[in-house]
């Protein structure tokens, strides 16, 4: 993939500055998660011992990570004037980092993903300690309707500490946001679930506009679009300043997740942390495999449709898959479109009246986003 364009000179301190800025937050981000979950943890031992491996798996599923979506809304509001020494940002943040694991956690259930980020996924967590501990029933449901509550309850979490980041301003542009934000994941999640179900019946280019709609709202729009603008929001960015943000952070979420489906397929397992071709057993179809089903001919579309979704499929079957996907031409026209996304979202971070340091630290995000191996 061609790289981003080059940055324009804004003095050698900027990079110095980013680092130092971004590690203060990160830092602040760290201790307001931790203080929060232990605070938590004393309310759900109030309640019985017993329940607080629910906090236990949430403070493994958050802790780390590249807080990419904290940092978009830190930097949304540093870049609309707020003080870089503010709560509000970090609160946000925080809260924006529970919604995410609670997308996590549901989104590992619908998929039937065994593992998250290396380690078993929440769900599996719960199913293992059912198994360990031999009680009685079913240690799968166990695991799933526990998981679907650890959720559950990082969604509860999420919108307590939202509220708290702005409590002066609860109608307010920063509200809308978030409530919107919240809404287009639920509904592109089930979108998601849907393509599914529908599997191949449909045409090759409806199904193609179909994944791109799906990526756009399950995944784009909470991981780069709107927390950028909430950040900004919270800051009293005006309308114009909010819809500059959404030009540039848009077709960087796309291109970031277009970025995640080819590393779904093709992706080294040893960085993901996520067995090789796992989104192809889960049959997946994502802009990737539509656009390999509308390339290929009938008698490589029929391979690809008979083997996608097939829980067990091994390895040689996942090469096979993967083999087709190149010869369709399907992942070298991914490419040209992550490539593509990737310059109008750089060409419009260029426009953008902001500081320079902002404007180097969200280049500096934008880069990580779209050329990450994992």
């Amino acid at each position: 993939m061609p790289s981003a364009p080059a940055t324009p000179d804004t003095g050698g301190s900027i990079p110095d500055d980013v680092t130092a800025e971004q590690d203060r937050f990160r830092s602040s981000l760290t201790r307001t998660i931790e203080d929060f979950l232990a605070e938590q943890r004393e309310v759900l031992a109030g309640i019985s011992d017993e329940s607080l491996p629910l906090i236990s798996s949430i403070a493994t599923l958050t802790r780390g990570g590249k807080r990419m979506r904290a940092l978009l809304c830190y930097w949304g509001w540093r870049a609309a004037g707020g003080s870089p020494s503010a709560s509000a940002p970090v609160v946000a943040g925080t809260a924006l980092e529970f919604f995410q694991a609670a997308a996590l956690i549901h989104d590992d259930i619908i998929d039937r993903s065994d593992t998250r980020r290396g380690r078993p996924s929440v769900h599996r967590q719960f199913t293992a300690r059912h198994s360990d501990a031999g009680w009685h029933l079913d240690p799968e449901r166990f695991g799933v309707s526990a998981a679907i509550l650890a959720g559950d309850l990082c969604l509860a979490f999420s919108e307590e500490l939202f509220t708290a980041s702005c409590p002066d301003a609860p109608g307010g542009a920063a509200r809308t946001i978030f409530n919107r934000m919240r809404t287009e994941v639920m509904a592109g999640q089930y979108l998601d679930l849907l393509e599914e179900a529908v599997g191949p019946d449909q045409a090759p280019a409806v199904a193609e506009e179909r994944a791109l709609n799906i990526l756009r709202f399950k995944s784009a729009k909470y991981s780069m679009e709107r927390p950028l603008m909430l950040g900004g929001a919270l800051a009293g960015a005006d309308d114009g300043l909010l819809r500059a943000y959404s030009a540039f952070a848009l077709p960087l979420g796309e291109a970031f997740q277009l970025r995640d489906d080819v590393l779904g397929v093709f992706g080294d397992p040893e960085v993901t942390g996520k067995p090789a071709g796992d989104d192809l057993r889960e049959g997946k179809r994502t802009f990737l495999v539509a656009r390999a089903l509308g390339s290929s001919g009938s008698k490589a579309r029929a391979g690809i449709n008979a083997m996608l979704g097939d829980t067990s499929l091994d390895d040689a079957g996942v090469a096979m898959l993967r083999g087709l996907i190149i010869e369709s031409g399907a992942l070298a026209h991914t490419e040209r479109l992550i490539a593509d996304k990737s310059e109008e979202a750089f060409s419009a971070l260029a426009g953008l009246g902001i500081d320079a340091v902002s404007r180097r630290a969200l280049h500096l995000l934008a880069e990580a986003a779209v050329t990450r191996t994992a």
